[in-house]
Parts: structure tokens; sequence; C-alpha cells
């Protein structure tokens, strides 16, 4: 009988004489049994419906088996107990009260900060803020070098009952210039002089500006006391920032993040990696970039602290002794390029690109980490909603894991129905970190965040990712590609079209087109 090298091979033969024949070839890594008695179900369930009523759409049939679908209902039991009822900030006042003197922060040719001195000058500021009207679901730009401050700053917009909004000083302006278009904040923080460009931009949004270190006789003398939960008026389901991510159109959409979101993320972060691992956490991500909120909240959740630098490669040459660094692959690739990663780290993370066996297998050569994760997650559910952890004697595993704790995994065809283990579909994510939506968006928020069909009252949302994955055998998911001309670069999401739609807007330029090559992969 004649082979070929596809990897699955369907022929029917349909008989003169009268019935069907059917033959399935499978090479031998696709896991050719279970697929071939799931697919014998499938047509069997399809066999029946032509049969019984033909004039049946396709489209209505759900050719899964209870078996299945049992299945991967159990692949979602991502259950935590440990997400209490608070607010963001309110995980790092209880740690305060546990540790005061322990070290909170750290920054190269800063000042140290124990948790009692963070969280006085955070209360501090906070009080300045709400004497100028920050409240609830009120937006507070955050123009800020990284420092100390930086982490005090965070700290001081969530106890206001605000909702931090990042405006890195190393962006371009005309990109500033636009989140602060959308987001509309209430007043800007910010830490100096930030040049020519960014001060004129600042100066001409006419938002109040308070600068943490020239203003710093105004807010330094207010009460270093808690600010009390009935004095803010706050709830989870108010916002704790806003982050913003490449558009399509040209305009960068802010995706809103509220405090229980926040609260279960750091919760499950809690759970899955040590206080050891989490003693000295890099910071070293972009406060415009998810993994940032990892990198800030999950140390300070349980006692650790953070680590502030410039980038990945300041570490290198800094003196500092970290446990567990929190990146994207391309910085750690450079980081091994210079040797740059003490015998310190315990714990590498690695999230926001495609991460090949080659760095993996470099990681664990190179240092001394004792396991290597793969974290997987838009920033719309909450900056990580898969991980798999990699110790250092199983190697290098392929795929991106399970959901994070309350993270509900869905592979759905064109039609939303739930596809088999094996299928190609596209990944919705539901659970307690979908966000509230984009700012202001209320069209785009529609589009993207759905109602969660699958849960059982009904008041669930799912966000529709864009990327496709497949179930492997063993419950784990497998990512393959995205189903639009997204990309990442450097573990930043860039819509092509939005370079395109720039492009446009150049004098003298009619038509653009944007491709994503590969000349040498990886």
């Amino acid at each position: 009988e004649e082979r070929t090298n596809y990897p699955l091979l369907l022929n029917i033969d349909d008989y003169e004489q009268g019935g069907l024949a059917l033959t399935v070839q499978l090479r031998e890594p696709h896991s050719a049994q279970a697929l071939c008695e799931a697919m014998e179900q499938a047509l069997s369930q399809l066999h029946e419906a032509l049969s019984t009523s033909p004039q049946t759409a396709l489209t209505a049939l759900d050719l899964s088996t209870p078996g299945e679908r049992a299945l991967l209902a159990s692949w979602n039991d991502t259950k935590i107990t440990g997400a209490p009822a608070l607010c963001l900030h309110e995980l790092v006042q209880a740690q305060v009260r546990r540790s005061p003197t322990a070290l909170a922060v750290r920054h190269p040719g800063g000042e140290d900060l124990d948790y009692a001195t963070l969280n006085a000058r955070a209360n501090q500021l906070a009080r300045t803020l709400r004497s100028l009207g920050v409240g609830p679901d009120q937006r507070v730009g955050l123009c800020l070098r990284r420092s100390e401050r930086m982490v005090v700053a965070v700290l001081a917009v969530l106890k206001a009952g605000g909702a931090y909004v990042p405006l890195d000083p190393n962006y371009p302006v005309d990109r500033l210039a636009l989140i602060l278009q959308d987001a509309q904040p209430l007043v800007i923080l910010s830490d100096g002089t930030l040049g020519e460009a960014l001060e004129s931009l600042l100066a001409s949004t006419q938002v109040p500006r308070l600068d943490l270190q020239g203003d710093a006789a105004k807010w330094s003398i207010e009460s270093t006391q808690d600010l009390q939960a009935a004095e803010v008026e706050l709830q989870p389901t108010h916002l704790a920032y806003v982050l913003y991510t490449s558009g399509s159109t040209g305009v960068p959409k802010g995706v809103a993040i509220e405090h229980r979101q926040a609260v279960n993320f750091i919760s499950w972060a809690g759970e899955s990696f040590s206080a050891g691992e989490l003693q000295s956490t890099l910071w070293a991500t972009s406060l415009n970039f998810d993994l940032s909120v990892f990198e800030c909240f999950a140390p300070l959740n349980c006692g650790g602290a953070c680590l502030v630098v410039e980038n990945a490669l300041a570490l290198a040459g800094s003196g500092l002794e970290p446990t567990l660094i929190n990146t994207v692959p391309s910085a750690l690739a450079s980081l091994l390029d210079v040797q740059g990663v003490p015998a310190s780290v315990r714990t590498i993370n690695l999230a926001g690109e495609p991460l090949k066996k080659a760095l993996a297998e470099r990681a664990f050569a190179q240092t001394q980490a004792e396991r290597v994760c793969n974290l997987y997650g838009p920033t719309e559910t909450t900056t990580y909603s898969t991980w798999v952890a990699m110790a250092r004697a199983e190697g290098f595993k392929s795929d991106i894991g399970r959901g994070v704790g309350n993270t509900w995994l869905y592979v759905l065809d064109t039609h939303r129905r739930l596809v088999p283990p094996g299928v190609v579909g596209e990944l919705y994510i539901g659970g307690a970190g979908v966000a509230r939506g984009y700012l202001g968006r209320p069209d785009l928020t529609q589009e993207r965040f759905l109602a969660d069909p699958f849960v059982k009252d009904g008041a669930g949302r799912m966000y529709r990712t864009g990327d496709l994955v497949r179930w492997r055998e063993d419950g784990v998911l497998e990512y393959v590609g995205r189903n639009d001309a997204q990309v990442k670069l450097r573990g930043y999401r860039i819509e092509l079209g939005e370079i395109e739609a720039r492009l446009l807007a150049q004098p003298g330029v009619r038509e653009a087109v944007v491709l994503a090559r590969e000349d040498e992969p990886g």
C-alpha cells in the first residue's frame, strides 16, 4: 500500500456496488491510535447525523464525545484558594506588618528601602494624590526613571485609589502623546528633568504634575500612616493599572486591569514560586510592559526584594545577586552572551517570545539555575495565563504548559466550539485574570472580550487571543502561531497595521506594506 510523507492521510473509497471504505494513515509521532479512535468516533457521529437529520447544518453538529468534553474540563481544574478579596497594595501592606525591617527595594546608586520605609513614603505620596482629587478609577500617569522612587509611586497611586498608567520616558514622544490623549490622567508623576521634547509634551497636556524630587517638600510632610479602606472607598473591582499595547489602526489601546485580577495573579505566583526563589527578584522590565507586574508585586507579597535596574543587561557587573530573573528570551540571550547571570540565580522566567530549546539549554549550561519556566499570556488576561516549569534534570519542554491559578483555557474552532486534543484551534482564555476591557473602547472590548459559554452561572467572560494552539494528549498546550498580522519583538506586541498606519502618515507616502521576516530563525 502506497505511503506518503503527509503526517495524516484520510482516504475514502466509494464502491459502485455499494458501501464505503475508510483508510487512515498516520505517521508514528502523531499519536496514531488515539487520533484514529477520535476520528472514528467523529465520523460515526457525522454518519449518524447524515442518516437521521441530513438537513442539519454542519456548524450545528458537535462531533466531540462526552469523554473528550470531560477530559478538556479536567485540564481546566486550576482553582486556587489563596486569592483573597483584597486590593493589590493591601498584599504589600500585610507584608509590611510581617517584616517591616526586611529589604524591599534596592537600586544601584540609589537608596535601599525596607518595607516600613517603602510603605511610609508611599502613604505620604498617596495622601498628596488624594488632595489632588485622585480616587477610584482615576488614572495617574507615571513618567519616571527607574529607581526606588518608581516603586514608591506605584504603591502610592494604588493606595490613593487610583490606577497607574506607565509613561516610560524612553518611549517615543509621539507614542506617549497618544497614550496621554487616550488615558486622560488626572495627575502625572515625574522624576526630575526628562528631556526637552518630553518636557514640552507634558507641559502641553495642562495636566497637574508632581515631581517626586523637586516637589518632595510638598508630599514628604504628609502622614506616614496607612490610608483606611473606608477613607478611599476602594473595591477589588476598581482599576489597578492601565497598560497600552499596539493597535492595528496606529493608536495604542489601553488594557484596563482591576485589583481582583492582579491579586489573583500575584496569589498564584505566591503558590507557584517559593519565598526563596522570590527573595531577590530582578526588576529589569519597563513599567509599560506587563512582566513588570510580576517583578514588582510577586516579591513584595512574600517578603522578598525588588532589585531595580535599567534593563536586563545592566545586571552584568552590577554586583546585584538576584535569585530570580523574569525577562524575555532575547534579553536572556544577550545576558548569557556576556556571562552576566550571577551564580545566585535559582530560577529564570522567560515570557513574551517563543522559547527555543537551544536557549533553554544554554540557560542551564551557563548558569546555576535550578529551573527555567516558560510563561505565556496576553496583557488582557493579566500577564501570564499558562506556564511550564523545566527542572534542570528534566530538560527542555516544547509546550507552553497548563493554565495558571483560576484560569480556563479553551481551544475553539471558527464557530467557537471545543476541538478535541491534537486539533489546532484559537485559544480563548477565561477565568479570574480576564481584564475589564479596553479603556474607552467599548466596540473593541465587545469584539475581543466575549461571554464565556462554558461556565455554569453564565457570568464569566473569555478573551479571544488570536493565538493558534492545540492540546496534547497529556493536557498541555502547544503554541502553533497567530491567525493575524500581530508579531512580537523583544517581547513587545506589535501590530503590523500600526506600523503601516504610521508610515502612511508621513508626507509623500502613498502606500505601505510591512512584513515580518525571519531570515535567520531565532
